[in-house]
């Protein structure tokens, strides 16, 4: 059996805890996965993992959630040479949400350790530490979508997309917030063992399978602010629930008790969006949603969607996504 391919994980005050313990675990069943009674049909002599905890001067540290984690490491004692650096991060609250934490202590030691590592990953807003690192420079990234404007503001030469749920550029990712982590880790357990240990690892953690890096982190509702009016909330409610009715500007208008132009005007106050181009997009979800669950043509998902034709499921499709159905059906399809 050859060596384990060694993990760090940094770890300092306030870290976010899944983001520390969920990609271990993962790395954990990988190991299992090797190991069990299937190891000689999945896993062969592929090599598994030694995961390790490293912080600033070793020892116990208290994580955001009160929980301590205690690190097997000093930054001054990791040393040798690495496979997998694993960077999350830490939140401050502020006057308009979250804000990213920048440890200055840390981000010296990952730019000093990078070079030592086969690969570095961030998980969550561990991407504004690897982007103060200096690692990011030209690359396009991903993190948690509610710091992804101050990633952005902070470093104009990266390119921060904050829509998908991990990215990989050469040899660094980055990945979305929270339970992102998970998919992340298994992305990389998949990339170093094979599709069938990830998937493996995936049903043993009751996750949605696994799901793709392009995916989005959150659906349309979750993506526009809540509305002060509770009469907009309820027709968002409506469009999710009637994708494949009349959703036309005249007829919202018409539901709404207003003019077409004050509920236009009205919608796009309390949403940030018209409501074409709300619709739009509630639909495309839909779209995604029957690509990656079912194997119904393509006339059947337009209809179900209130897409209408083929022809305007493979434009909004493209103008969403930037690819057709049938790539996205094949990269995305996730259960027979």
């Amino acid at each position: 059996m050859p060596a384990p391919r060694r993990v760090v994980i940094v770890v300092f005050p306030d870290v976010d805890l899944l983001d520390v313990t969920g990609p271990a675990e993962v790395f954990a069943l990988a190991n299992r996965e090797i190991a069990g009674p299937a190891g000689g049909r999945q896993g062969g002599d592929r090599a598994g993992y030694l995961v390790q905890l490293a912080g600033p001067a070793g020892g116990a540290v208290t994580t955001s959630a009160g929980v301590r984690l205690l690190a097997d490491l000093s930054f001054a004692e990791v040393g040798g040479v690495l496979d997998t650096l694993l960077v999350p991060g830490a939140v401050d609250p502020g006057p308009d949400g979250p804000v990213a934490r920048i440890d200055g202590e840390v981000v010296r030691w990952v730019r000093a350790t990078a070079p030592q590592a086969r690969r570095v990953a961030s998980v969550c807003v561990g991407a504004h530490l690897l982007a103060a690192a200096g690692l990011l420079e030209g690359r396009r990234v991903t993190t948690h979508w509610s710091t992804a404007a101050q990633l952005a503001a902070d470093h104009p030469e990266v390119t921060v997309d904050p829509d998908p749920i991990f990215l990989r550029s050469g040899n660094v990712w980055t990945g979305a917030g929270i339970s992102a982590c998970m998919d992340l880790a298994l992305a990389l357990v998949a990339e170093d063992l094979g599709e069938e240990i990830a998937l493996a690892v995936a049903r043993q953690l009751v996750m949605y399978l696994k799901r793709q890096g392009g995916q989005s982190q959150f659906s349309v509702p979750l993506s526009r602010p809540p509305a002060t009016r509770r009469d907009i909330d309820e027709l968002r409610m409506f469009i999710a629930e009637h994708l494949d009715d009349d959703l036309s500007a005249p007829a919202l208008a018409q539901r709404m008790h207003l003019s077409e132009r004050h509920f236009a005007r009205v919608f796009r106050q309390e949403t940030g969006t018209s409501p074409a181009s709300y619709v739009e997009a509630a639909r495309v979800e839909a779209v995604r949603r029957l690509l990656e669950s079912t194997d119904q043509p393509l006339e059947q998902v337009a209809a179900a969607c209130g897409i209408g034709s083929v022809e305007t499921l493979h434009r909004a499709l493209r103008k969403q996504t930037g690819t057709s159905p049938a790539a996205y059906r094949r990269r995305f399809r996730t259960a027979g």
